[in-house]
């Protein structure tokens, strides 16, 4: 097994006490070795490397500064020329059918454009762990952390800073990135204590992000992907997507950053105008259709299989990889510490199987000893895996999804339903639903101390809530839930609620503006009596 230094020599200049000089060992991110002084623990250009010993701890060791890149030399261009003078490590990937037997030699190159087994079934990215593994995991924990905050191309990116655990095998100058990742773990210090006795609550903010949703980080791996297919003259000519608003945001971006055609189809009035807006603005080739999101992806399979456009949905197992970097990014955020519950929005079902695998990964490489037990929350107005669950996975029946304010999740056939079966059993998993009125108040509540969630992290916490008071959830459990999007893509829905116009629905929480004569007697009563109502002492 590898280990984090291979080269330690100590020397004394005249004049100077005895210091530490560390060679980096053969790098794995396509980096060169450099010969360096200092006395930290990392290196410029994040690789992992052994610390000065104890003995030479006290003396004060100049640190050699690394140069900057040449003027007339972008980042994309100094990764190619790092790139340039390095060898191969070793990992790489393939398409294997998902959860096939182990006798199975069924497998595909990552570069073939192809989304189902033979037998129909779905696919997944299966890496060499025998090669991952020959790295003990403080290498990786050191890597990865050694990665953060930087701006060296790729891997200031929170997936492409796991690059080896997401595309081994692609060439740093193939990425299309927005730096993606890295995003908020929000301790809820005041929701958690106010609404729910808890004290070790945290929201992992995946919607603060490049377009607004976790599906950058899926996304960035697809793209990326599709850009080395046009690149090998692989007949792709565009990317397409179904979408409930997200997805599309993301592949429009995404494409737009590398001039790559995307054509989205969207169901009719049944997304924000936030979320609409997003595709139309990137250039993406947009159809509203007369149906709802299964009648979508229904289409774009069909048109894909006669149409050299690449299909982005989660029935590909490329989203997935860039999608469970942010079950890494938590462990790593809590210092590779295990939450006990992590909890989930699910609509397609595929992001619950990719932090599932995240975690897995994390397990299986060494960095952690166990893995979270995952809740997936589902709106009842679209609860086929709940219902699934209730049965004791003993009845899958899709369902007609109905509206729901958390209209990402709105999807009654989910593609990924088997994966998230698997990552549920797997971790001893629970399903919960909510409805809108649940939903919604739980939004309210938590943007009331502070926070600006989205309806679908609504549902995660209606889930929350019913967990806590079945004392499922204890008080003291480290919790996590994924907020999935950017409260500002639903704007609407928070206007409505607040303005208490919402039919059928009480809207506990409003808070709606006070209208008041202009005129200084009417402000101060107004003032005087909301003082009076948050403070007895006045």
């Amino acid at each position: 097994m590898a280990s984090l230094s291979q080269f330690h020599a100590s020397h004394s200049f005249s004049g100077h006490k005895s210091i530490t000089l560390h060679r980096n060992p053969r790098r794995i991110d396509s980096h060169s070795s450099h010969l360096i002084i200092r006395a930290t623990s990392l290196s410029s250009d994040n690789s992992p490397a052994l610390s000065q010993s104890p003995s030479s701890s006290a003396a004060a060791a100049p640190t050699a500064l690394k140069h900057r890149r040449p003027a007339d030399e972008n980042i994309r261009e100094e990764a190619r020329r790092h790139n340039n003078c390095t060898h191969g490590h070793g990992f790489c990937a393939k398409y294997v059918p998902f959860n096939a037997d182990p006798s199975s030699t069924e497998s595909y190159s990552l570069d073939e454009i192809v989304y189902r087994s033979r037998s129909g079934g779905l696919l997944d990215v299966q890496h060499d762990m025998d090669a991952l593994k020959k790295f003990d995991g403080n290498y990786w924990k050191s890597l990865f952390d050694s990665r953060v905050g930087k701006t060296t191309w790729p891997y200031g990116s929170g997936v492409w800073s796991k690059k080896e655990w997401v595309l081994p095998e692609i060439d740093s100058d193939d990425i299309v990135s927005a730096f993606e990742g890295n995003s908020n773990l929000f301790w809820a210090e005041r929701f958690g204590k106010q609404f729910l006795g808890m004290g070790d609550l945290w929201v992992k903010h995946c919607g603060i992000s490049h377009t607004g949703s976790f599906k950058d980080l899926g996304m960035t791996v697809l793209v990326s992907q599709v850009n080395r297919l046009r690149r090998m003259n692989r007949p792709v000519v565009g990317v397409g997507c179904a979408s409930t608003g997200d997805t599309s945001a993301a592949l429009s971006a995404y494409c737009a950053a590398a001039g790559i055609p995307s054509i989205v189809f969207l169901p009719a009035n049944r997304i924000s105008i936030a979320q609409l807006v997003q595709p139309i603005a990137n250039g993406a080739f947009v159809l509203s259709l007369d149906t709802d999101f299964d009648g979508c992806m229904q289409l774009i399979r069909e048109v894909t299989s006669e149409l050299p456009i690449y299909l982005a949905n989660s029935l590909n197992s490329l989203r997935l990889e860039g999608q469970k970097t942010a079950a890494i990014e938590i462990l790593q955020q809590f210092d590779w510490e295990v939450p006990d519950w992590v909890i989930i929005p699910g609509g397609n079902l595929g992001n619950i199987y990719a932090f599932y695998k995240g975690f897995h990964m994390c397990k299986e490489l060494g960095l952690v000893d166990r893995i979270p037990r995952l809740v997936c929350a589902q709106a009842a107005n679209a609860n086929p895996l709940y219902l699934y669950y209730k049965s004791g996975w003993s009845d899958f029946k899709a369902v007609k999804a109905n509206t729901t304010f958390a209209s990402a999740i709105q999807i009654g056939d989910p593609v990924s339903i088997d994966r998230a079966v698997y990552a549920l059993q797997n971790s001893n998993g629970i399903v919960e639903e909510a409805t809108e009125e649940e939903l919604m108040d739980a939004m309210a509540q938590a943007d009331s101390t502070g926070m600006f969630i989205c309806p679908h992290t609504g549902v995660a916490l209606s889930a929350l809530f019913k967990l806590r008071k079945s004392g499922v959830i204890g008080p003291t459990d480290r919790t996590v839930v994924v907020s999935t999007a950017h409260g500002l893509k639903f704007t609407q829905s928070k206007i409505d609620y607040h303005s208490k116009e919402i039919p059928d629905m009480a809207c506990r929480f409003a808070n709606p503006p006070v209208h008041v004569k202009a005129d200084f007697g009417s402000v101060m009563d107004v003032l005087k009596k909301y003082l009076l109502s948050k403070d007895s002492k006045i």
